[in-house]
């Protein structure tokens, strides 16, 4: 038998991933859309982890979204 069949011999170069702010699908400055689109879920999540994280980290997360939004792009 061939001990290489299972060699994955198809190495395809994939892009490496970038963070960027997502201006047309945001609805402040696009922070939330452009995390969504890094990890590929829907913002909403994102959106909704943000509001929670406010709320319960006594306004932190506000100073967090602001820091990224200064800093990306």
């Amino acid at each position: 038998m061939n001990d290489l069949k299972f060699r994955d011999t198809d190495h395809a170069v994939r892009p490496a991933k970038s963070f960027a702010l997502d201006r047309s699908n945001g609805k402040l400055m696009g922070v939330c859309s452009g995390i969504a689109d890094y990890f590929g879920i829907d913002a909403l999540w994102v959106r909704l982890g943000f509001v929670a994280g406010t709320l319960l980290g006594f306004g932190s997360f506000i100073l967090i979204y602001l820091a990224i939004a200064l800093i990306a792009d």
